[in-house]
């Protein structure tokens, strides 16, 4: 398991933008990437939000697409910190945020993975 730590959430306007940064304290897995659990969502699987590779593949959940951006710092699995650079956000985006670091991106929700202990994200209309 890997330790990782979130940043940078908080409460803005719709339309706004919010950069939200994990930072594994180890060496981490090959994938990272953050998830989502809105209000309401509890008991509920969290949302896919978006992944990247260790060779800087990326994935985004429809819903995030065009709007959200991650990006990591590091071309290997030490060290590493990603980034989610959200744009245009809307009041749906209100959840708090997991990041989450795994083999690939098919085990991100797996027993194998780890998991940040979340950061509130609030859209106000």
């Amino acid at each position: 398991q890997v330790r990782l730590v979130e940043s940078g959430g908080g409460l803005v306007q719709a339309g706004e933008s919010l950069r939200l940064s994990c930072a594994a304290s180890e060496r981490t897995y090959n994938v990272m990437g953050w998830f989502r659990q809105g209000p309401g969502q509890a008991g509920k699987e969290r949302e896919f939000v978006a992944a990247i590779n260790v060779g800087n593949g990326t994935w985004y959940g429809d819903s995030v697409r065009g709007r959200f951006t991650i990006s990591r710092n590091a071309r290997n699995n030490a060290n590493v910190t990603i980034n989610l650079q959200m744009n245009n956000l809307k009041p749906e985006d209100t959840a708090v945020y997991y990041c989450n670091s795994a083999a690939s991106i098919i085990t991100m929700r797996t027993s194998d993975a780890s998991w940040g202990q979340g950061i509130q994200v609030t859209v106000s209309a």
